[in-house]
């Protein structure tokens, strides 16, 4: 770490990066309004944790049937292009969920079948936004463009949440308009979007571009071979898969701690409050150092912050658990973001993202319905506090199985990254 001084990130000054980030935190806090409306949606409509636990179930099918495809798509049609159509698809499924809640018609079934719609046009979203950041930016400056996309997230994932809680707790408003508020918010990405204007990006000289079987599974043979981007991603999942419990803040807002609408907001604003200090922290520091540690220790700290949150049964100490929880989490995904951006070359970025994306949208969506069904035989407590012992453990297992990313610097060549253990 070279030095600590407040200055305007690097990043910042790229006009295009600066659209697109501005951009993101408009939309992405639309969408984490509609995300928490949803959950507690679904809780005033069944009592079960399992009917939460679907949700994830719902989200995750999709992803695991058009990540890949995803990946692929993004590497040969041009990304910008693909974000116009994901997020214009995203505005309509966002309004006709709030057009069928205005109705009094909705049922679980509805809120399950178009969040697996929304989750389809993710699955091509992520791939082309996470590999259009390296084209808007140079490589010196992509580790802090990363660390910006994560303020932005992590700054609209404390926004909506915060929203929607007081937009469900506010007469005469309530779900149906959390969902239209997030329909209105993509037209931020639109909008950004039509202002940057063409992007090039590359394509892999000889191949003809093809979307394909065997382009795909190069891009798999790719991770396989790379055992700091495998493990990176592996870490993510145990982690993830055993840590969350995000589903479950309804019934443990209204049965744990006995709150309400307005506390279920903060609570579901709380990952995100840590996440946005540890990034805003980060965007400050030139260079990371060792990244390999850090990003193990960052993962045990996400652990042992989920148990202790499972452990409180009061506002404020469930609230400074979930704050830990977002820090750890945080300064993970910068890192691993820089890792695999870093470590792919551009014509293989979709690839690499699309199966990176079903590693780490498996492992939180996969969770929360493991969650649902321990909290449905065991109690919402044990399901928290066995989640976090379970990712302390995974941490200790993928650091064995894969000890060259316990030893990585970040100032490896390539041909160090994907030497075999």
């Amino acid at each position: 770490m070279k030095r600590f001084l407040p200055h305007i990130p690097p990043a910042l000054y790229h006009h295009r990066f600066r659209l697109l980030w501005i951009g993101l935190i408009i939309s992405v806090s639309g969408s984490r309004m509609q995300f928490t409306a949803l959950l507690w949606h679904v809780s005033t409509l069944s009592s079960e944790p399992i009917a939460l636990g679907l949700v994830g179930l719902a989200r995750i099918i999709p992803v695991i049937a058009f990540s890949l495809i995803g990946g692929a798509v993004a590497d040969v049609v041009n990304r910008r292009t693909i974000l116009f159509i994901t997020q214009s698809v995203q505005t309509l499924t966002a309004a006709v969920l709030g057009l069928l809640t205005l109705s009094g018609n909705v049922e679980l079934w509805h809120l399950y079948a178009l969040t697996a719609l929304e989750a389809v046009t993710f699955s091509f979203d992520l791939p082309a936004r996470q590999s259009l950041t390296p084209n808007l930016v140079p490589a010196k400056d992509l580790p802090n463009a990363f660390s910006l996309q994560s303020i932005a997230f992590t700054v609209a994932s404390i926004a909506g949440p915060v929203l929607s809680g007081i937009v469900l707790a506010t007469p005469n408003l309530g779900l149906a308009y959390a969902y239209l508020i997030n329909a209105v918010s993509y037209l931020a990405i639109i909008l950004a979007l039509i202002a940057m204007g063409d992007i090039p990006q590359e394509h892999e000289a000889g191949t003809g571009g093809g979307i394909n079987l065997s382009a795909i599974a190069e891009g798999v043979r790719f991770i396989i071979s790379r055992p700091i981007i495998l493990s990176s991603m592996m870490l993510d999942f145990v982690a993830t898969f055993f840590s969350s419990a995000t589903a479950l803040l309804p019934l443990y807002t209204q049965h744990i701690l006995h709150a309400g609408e307005v506390e279920y907001g903060w609570l579901s604003a709380g990952q995100a409050i840590g996440a946005a200090v540890a990034a805003g922290i980060i965007s400050q520091i030139d260079d990371i150092r060792p990244q390999g540690p850090i990003l193990l220790g960052s993962v045990v700290v996400y652990g042992l912050a989920t148990v202790l949150f499972g452990m409180s049964s009061g506002f404020m100490l469930a609230m400074f658990a979930l704050i830990l929880v977002g820090a750890g989490d945080s300064v993970s995904t910068i890192i691993r973001n820089t890792i695999r951006q870093l470590l792919t070359p551009d014509y293989l970025r979709g690839r690499m993202t699309s199966v990176n994306q079903i590693f780490f949208m498996g492992g939180p969506q996969l969770g929360e319905l493991e969650a649902g069904l321990a909290a449905q035989f065991f109690g919402i407590p044990f399901a928290i506090i066995s989640g976090g012992i379970g990712c302390i453990l995974g941490v200790g297992a993928i650091a064995k199985i894969w000890p060259s990313l316990g030893r990585y610097t970040g100032d490896e060549p390539l041909a160090a990254a994907s030497a075999a253990d």
